[in-house]
């Protein structure tokens, strides 16, 4: 029997990987499809036109873009070199323990407040940015956690802010994960729509081995369920804006939460956090009624001259720790 043409099997691998895509409802494709405009047809002299390298929305552009540069970050720093790096850093700390404890102190959803000069859908947000000056606003106004960049931890911890941190990167590769520890993130956010359920159980068992939380986010009902049937996922976020075109329902989180889901989610003891479009105490009693036991809220606080004072804002009170302790003083 002849050998099979290489191009062949790069076509059936492709087209089992897509299968696999299409049944697990992956929405934001990995990369463009590469080589030229047109690619030969088995062993036939005729090509056929490359189809799908235009992003489809601006997240799959951002994620194409990340390739990138993941890729040119890794030649600089090989997976080696954080490897050595690991031993100097300092131990994670208890990013879902944080969150549960503020619960308990506040009677409200815990906070992770987000450290971010600029936004996908919104642009430019705080244009007298500072990351450690809105770290140390949000950590005096009660945040549990915080989260950011990789740049933007980096400054915060050797700050000396003591709240715990999310890397909020769009991770696609493993190697992100070892990047984030040695920048000081204690929790990675996976995102369903972009990593198939093998690239999720994979990535959750490095980042327990860091001695990291991941919060993995879905946006519908499909990721919902995929993810509440993998093993070992502590954490699931619950992105109220709609990948393609970047809206926002918070009854979304809402709709998520109900039926069979709910019982898992106890059977579980998952943590839930709601992400997007909360900037009211009404938004944030929504969604606490809705089952959740977290928020991440960037946009509505980070806006803010001062974030402490924001944080007051969006919960409708005074959650600082100093707030508490007078409350229990008094009582």
């Amino acid at each position: 029997m002849p050998e099979t043409p290489a191009e062949w099997k790069g076509w059936e691998e492709k087209r089992i990987q897509e299968e696999i895509i299409s049944k697990q409802g992956i929405s934001i494709r990995r990369r463009p499809p590469t080589g030229p405009p047109t690619h030969a047809c088995g062993p036939f002299d005729f090509k056929l036109q490359n189809e799908g390298n235009t992003p489809r929305n601006i997240l799959e552009e951002i994620v194409w873009n990340t390739e990138r540069e993941v890729t040119e970050m890794k030649e600089k720093t090989p997976l080696s070199a954080l490897h050595k790096a690991l031993p100097a850093v300092d131990p994670p700390r208890d990013f879902i323990g944080a969150l549960k404890a503020r619960k308990a102190e506040t009677g409200l959803p815990g906070l992770i407040a987000e450290v971010k000069k600029a936004s996908p859908s919104k642009g430019v947000i705080q244009p007298d940015f500072d990351p450690v000056r809105i770290a140390r606003g949000y950590e005096r106004g009660g945040a549990a956690c915080l989260s950011g960049s990789f740049e933007n931890l980096k400054a915060i911890r050797e700050a000396g802010v003591q709240c715990p941190l999310l890397c909020k990167e769009f991770i696609i590769d493993a190697w992100q994960l070892y990047y984030a520890r040695i920048k000081g993130a204690d929790a990675v956010l996976l995102i369903a729509a972009v990593l198939p359920d093998q690239d999720l159980l994979y990535m959750t068992k490095i980042t327990k081995a860091l001695k990291m939380a991941a919060l993995v986010e879905v946006h519908n009902a499909v990721e919902m369920d995929r993810v509440l049937r993998l093993p070992g996922i502590q954490m699931i976020g619950i992105n109220n804006r709609n990948l393609e075109n970047f809206e926002v329902d918070i009854t979304n989180t809402e709709s998520l939460l109900q039926g069979v889901r709910s019982g898992i989610i106890r059977e579980k003891e998952i943590l839930v956090v709601a992400e997007s479009g909360l900037s009211t105490p009404d938004d944030i009693a929504l969604v606490q009624n809705a089952g959740v036991s977290a928020v991440l809220v960037g946009e509505s606080l980070v806006k803010q001259d001062d974030p402490a004072a924001g944080i007051a804002s969006l919960f409708g009170k005074d959650i600082s720790r100093a707030a508490q302790k007078n409350e229990t003083i008094f009582a």
